[in-house]
């Protein structure tokens, strides 16, 4: 090959090479400046849907949660969480996390998607609660299977099924999946369920203990001078 020959294709190689780095960096996520423990507004990076909060949005407790709808862990912790975030729905904030680990869970990011797409019609809750009460009925089904077993639980929750469908498979649902991910990743989450409150990190004798988590978040409700419900008395 002449000189000449060598100088167009290095040129060439150069200009597909920079194609290929601004293709890439401009689908980067970048969350360098968010605060993880700040409920996340939408915006164009998380396909302009916000965090999805329980209870007091303005409450000073948050708890977050980084999930996998198809994680053992988090179905057995489901419940828990649960009872506590409906306990103290008046006084603190909960705020749920797609982290779909597919590599141990094949269906987790599809789940993610649903619940998602289930949101963007005002079910989010009912659906994540769906997810986790029914885990075992979905979480070995091929991709045929799952996307009418998912269709048929959309409708179910009285949601417009072709909407639903077609959310399911958006760009801007994928995008907030893969955001809530940059944002676990960003502070180390590396397994699921991981939880957060007021940006402390809980272990699992935490969450995986009804009692235990519904002391420890009124200690927290203690700490920042909110008032403790009172539970009625057992008749």
């Amino acid at each position: 090959m002449s000189k000449k020959a060598w100088i167009i294709f290095a040129a060439i190689c150069v200009v597909l090479l920079g194609g290929l780095i601004f293709i890439s960096s401009k689908d980067k996520i970048d969350v360098s400046g968010v605060d993880a423990n700040k409920i996340q507004k939408a915006n164009t990076q998380s396909g302009d849907i916000a965090d999805h909060v329980y209870g007091k949005a303005d409450s000073k407790v948050v708890l977050i949660e980084y999930g996998d709808y198809q994680c053992p862990g988090c179905g057995s912790a489901y419940p828990n969480v649960k009872a506590v975030t409906e306990k103290y729905k008046g006084q603190v904030a909960f705020i749920f996390r797609n982290f779909p680990i597919t590599s141990l869970h094949p269906n987790a990011r599809v789940a993610a998607a649903v619940a998602e797409a289930a949101g963007l019609q005002g079910k989010f809750w009912e659906m994540h609660n769906e997810l986790y009460e029914t885990q075992s009925n979905w979480e070995t089904l091929n991709s045929s299977e799952r996307t009418d077993y998912f269709v048929g639980v959309a409708k179910k929750l009285g949601l417009n099924t072709e909407t639903f469908k077609t959310d399911l498979a958006s760009a801007k649902v994928n995008q907030k999946i893969s955001y809530d991910q940059a944002i676990g990743k960003k502070i180390n989450v590396n397994a699921t369920p991981t939880f957060y409150l007021n940006g402390k990190g809980l272990d699992q004798s935490s969450w995986s203990d009804q009692d235990k988590l519904d002391a420890t978040i009124v200690a927290e409700m203690k700490n920042n001078g909110i008032s403790v419900p009172e539970t009625p008395a057992a008749q």
